[in-house]
């Protein structure tokens, strides 16, 4: 046990040491290289390693996609993913980080951490204010996982926010470890009108994560190291279960909605694997 504390303690304090975005970026130019000899072998290690379904993919033959990138953010098949016939949609394959209330304007984190809204949220303290005492769910993605990010509801984009950070690595145990992990890290921050009040998207960058692109605004980072606030001249209606972005290399997706809007299902347990399109919750 002592081992395994000094080897994550190590890896946590690497990670301050580390140029998060020099690397990331690096990285961020090999996954997209298109050379044969790059991505063919890259995808082979990343499938044996991770243990990649390739037969729920669209497209299961790995020489057919022109990139890292391609074969990273690889469509499923249809029938994969059959979405709930009702209540707050899963956004994401991965894992159930957390998810309960917001205490006043504090989010939990791990044991003996908490972050606010007021960080999250790019120091907005009116948008902040429409989530206190609000509903929370964070999903980890790691990195076989399915890397597209869906609606939960339907909804029609009221704005979306670019606030820069670090990137730190969000596994397991750097969560545990890193004080406001997700309030620090780099991040894209969508907000949008639906039928159970304002929802926010909030999708968080992580190390070697190459860029966020979304539907709405493509490719989003990296941009220069300030928040910036875009409210779109057109805004377009998503419905749940549609695509609203994706991680180039893996990261996390945090859901927030309003107070008395919504319930978590009772079975919910932090560290559940669940799947883009399975029922959350319900609205109240």
């Amino acid at each position: 046990m002592k081992l395994y504390n000094l080897v994550d303690t190590a890896f946590v304090a690497l990670q301050y040491l580390l140029p998060h975005h020099l690397l990331s970026r690096a990285v961020g130019r090999v996954a997209a290289c298109r050379w044969p000899w790059v991505r063919m072998p890259l995808i082979r290690a990343f499938v044996h390693i991770f243990g990649v379904d390739l037969n729920e993919a669209r497209e299961p033959d790995p020489r057919a996609y022109a990139s890292f990138n391609d074969f990273f953010t690889r469509p499923l098949r249809a029938d994969t993913r059959p979405l709930a016939p009702d209540g707050i949609l899963c956004p994401a394959d991965g894992t159930l980080s957390q998810a309960g209330r917001i205490r006043g304007s504090d989010l939990f984190q791990a044991k003996g951490h908490h972050y606010s809204l007021l960080e999250l949220l790019g120091d907005d303290p009116e948008l902040a204010s429409r989530f206190i005492n609000g509903c929370f769910a964070t999903i980890y993605l790691a990195p076989r996982d399915y890397h597209r990010v869906h609606m939960p509801l339907d909804g029609r984009l009221r704005c979306w926010s670019y606030v820069p950070g670090r990137l730190f690595s969000v596994n397991n145990t750097t969560t545990r470890r890193v004080p406001r992990l997700f309030a620090r890290n780099e991040r894209v921050v969508a907000v949008f009108d639906t039928a159970a009040g304002p929802m926010a998207v909030i999708l968080v960058g992580a190390m070697i994560v190459a860029g966020i692109e979304t539907v709405f605004a493509g490719r989003i980072t990296p941009l220069p190291r300030r928040v910036q606030h875009h409210r779109p001249d057109a805004a377009p209606d998503l419905r749940a279960g549609d695509e609203l972005g994706r991680f180039l290399l893996g990261s996390t997706v945090i859901v927030l909605l309003p107070e008395d809007t919504t319930r978590w299902h009772a079975g919910l347990q932090a560290g559940e694997p669940v799947r883009m399109g399975q029922a959350l919750g319900a609205r109240v």
